[in-house]
């Protein structure tokens, strides 16, 4: 906190957690998430043919975090719908990306420099949804930790979090997956810092909210930009985890990438055929050599 005062850095943090999100950063953070919807393979074709099964799946895009944090602390799970203002820009947005005339809306934000900066602006909501979940649930349950991390965890990532549920308004099941089992960056770091803000809010933390907010919004701001920018798919905590997973579970690298690779692996298990067949192949021979030569060994012996 010393440093922060120093620095000069406490009244910038507490401007900067005071700044409004509706209607710039909430726009931004509607353009960013229906940009990710249309990446999705036949979303386009859906938007044709059935213009309201898509519609549904951008409001979920845009409200999915606030309907799972409703599920989770048992309050109406369409109150967010109340909020009018919010619904008929993320419904304006969702329109000119599908339908505006020769895609000009959609070529426009999809500009990198004009998509990072609506990048950089939802990484300031998601950090500010995960704060105020966390203290909404901190109202509810003063000292249910774990109920403070889940809901400001589902308040920073819960669209990816439900993305099997948006998937089948798509016509689309695919259980492999999901979020859990494959966490990308924003579902690992909303993780990560729904269990600071916890910290913070139960006082366990020694710092204020708005510096933790400013600190943590620059650093996923940095990370997602970056990400962004040089088309990465990697993680800021691949190397942090690849030293303590190994430790903590018992998880070696080769042995995640071995499972990581479906090819390899559902190529020899269906296939019959690639790298894994020959080895598995020589793997049984070569256990079957030396039972069999053993059990010679202990024959002889006996006889």
């Amino acid at each position: 906190m010393e440093l922060l005062s120093a620095l000069s850095l406490g009244e910038l943090a507490l401007s900067f957690s005071r700044v409004p999100l509706f209607p710039v950063f909430d726009l931004s953070y509607f353009i960013v998430s229906i940009l990710y919807l249309k990446y999705e393979p036949g979303a386009v074709e859906l938007s044709r043919r059935h213009p309201m099964a898509s519609w549904l799946c951008a409001m979920l895009h845009c409200f999915g975090s606030y309907i799972l944090a409703d599920l989770l602390l048992g309050e109406p799970l369409i109150d967010y719908f109340s909020n009018n203002s919010s619904v008929l820009l993320a419904s304006a947005v969702w329109y000119l990306i599908f339908f505006c005339p020769l895609d000009l809306f959609y070529k426009c934000v999809c500009f990198l420099p004009v998509k990072l900066i609506f990048v950089a602006m939802k990484e300031v909501v998601r950090v500010r949804k995960i704060a105020v979940g966390i203290h909404h649930a901190h109202h509810h349950y003063h000292h249910g930790w774990f109920i403070m991390i889940a809901t400001g965890w589902v308040k920073g990532s819960g669209v990816a979090l439900m993305s099997n549920f948006e998937q089948l308004f798509r016509g689309v099941w695919k259980p492999e997956t999901n979020e859990i089992l494959h966490m990308s960056f924003p579902t690992k770091a909303s993780l990560y810092g729904a269990i600071l803000f916890t910290l913070q809010q139960t006082r366990w933390l020694p710092v204020s909210k708005a510096s933790l907010i400013f600190i943590f919004t620059m650093f996923m701001v940095s990370c997602k930009v970056f990400l962004t920018a040089t088309h990465s798919h990697t993680s800021p905590f691949d190397v942090l985890e690849g030293y303590i997973c190994p430790v903590l579970f018992g998880m070696t690298l080769a042995g995640d990438h071995h499972h990581d690779n479906h090819g390899g692996v559902h190529g020899g298990a269906h296939g019959g055929s690639g790298p894994s067949s020959p080895h598995s192949a020589m793997a049984t021979k070569s256990k079957e050599e030396l039972s069999e030569g053993s059990r010679k060994k202990k024959t002889k012996k006996a006889d």
